[in-house]
């Protein structure tokens, strides 16, 4: 099935206008849906739009209703809500451009790829597109989507464009307020030192599809297992106790363990941890092929 666009309208870098189509870059992942039951009975709830008063109601005779006062509305139907002017439904109006690592990835929403409505709209488009390339710049403005607006970005994405949307400050809670008991002092440079190591070791290019969601997975194994017992109730396996100050291994010799570092009975120490990533140091080396992905990962995500 052909898909349908998001959003149809234009993008206008000052007096140039490019007719567009959006579509959602994301669908859902697996999941496991459950119903919520009547224990006793084994029977699906089921929910009933009601009215105090007058009981189940058409979902035909339902409207918006903005409460201005305690139990006063003003009520406005789709056609009423959908007549308000707003350029920003039919168009995006570039009107900032920002380096790529500027934004905060903690601002960033949602993606939608981003495509010419026709081949007379390509020319400008294909423009844009390299223009934002050349520069490193990304587009900001705003748009309409579904009864809200956005802030949106806009980069190129291989031969195409994709727009994200992006949360207002006013959504996000300040981070000083959550992080202000954290140390601000440097750590111990021989603790650094090897975390920046065991970084190195496990750098590489990030490829989604190297993972799975686990929980899913472990959802449908229970269930199996329980469909296997005749719905008797299965018994959590044991898990390990999280560590807590009392019990957490010192921090030095996890560090050297992760890296391979620690001496065991049958093996001589190592003599430094600098002559042990020497050869990693050597030119066209794994971590040196990774490194240069691994960076462009991050900007994507901080773009």
């Amino acid at each position: 099935m052909v898909a349908r666009p998001y959003w149809q309208g234009q993008i206008r870098l000052a007096l140039v206008s490019i007719p567009v189509e959006i579509y959602s870059a994301t669908r859902s992942g697996p999941t496991v849906a459950f119903r919520q039951i009547h224990e006793p009975s084994g029977k699906p709830v089921h929910y009933a739009k009601v009215v105090e008063g007058v009981g189940p109601v058409d979902p035909d005779d339902i409207i918006k209703g903005y409460e201005y006062q305690k139990g006063n509305y003003v009520l406005l139907d789709d056609e009423e809500v959908e007549a308000v002017k707003l350029e920003s439904k039919k168009t995006l109006i570039l009107t900032q451009f920002v380096d790529h690592d500027e934004i905060d990835p903690i601002y960033f929403e949602k993606p939608y790829y981003v495509v010419p409505s026709d081949d007379l709209a390509e020319e400008a488009f294909i423009v844009l597109r390299e223009a934002l390339k050349q520069t490193r710049k990304i587009g900001i403005g705003q748009l309409a989507l579904r009864g809200r607006e956005y802030i949106v970005s806009l980069k190129p994405c291989g031969s195409g464009l994709v727009l994200e949307t992006l949360r207002y400050a006013e959504e996000l809670h300040r981070a000083a307020s959550y992080f202000q008991g954290i140390d601000k002092s440097k750590p111990d440079g021989d603790l650094l030192e090897l975390a920046t190591d065991l970084i190195q070791k496990k750098s590489g290019s990030f490829d989604a599809s190297d993972y799975t969601n686990r929980y899913v997975d472990a959802l449908k194994e229970l269930i199996a297992r329980k469909m296997k017992n005749k719905g008797a109730k299965i018994e959590a396996d044991d898990e390990p106790t999280r560590p807590t100050g009392e019990n957490v291994v010192d921090l030095m010799a996890a560090l050297k363990k992760s890296l391979g570092d620690e001496p065991t009975e049958n093996s001589a120490p190592k003599t430094s941890s600098k002559k042990a990533k020497a050869p990693a140091a050597s030119p066209k080396t794994a971590a040196d092929k990774n490194a240069k992905p691994a960076k462009r990962a991050t900007t994507r995500k901080s773009a």
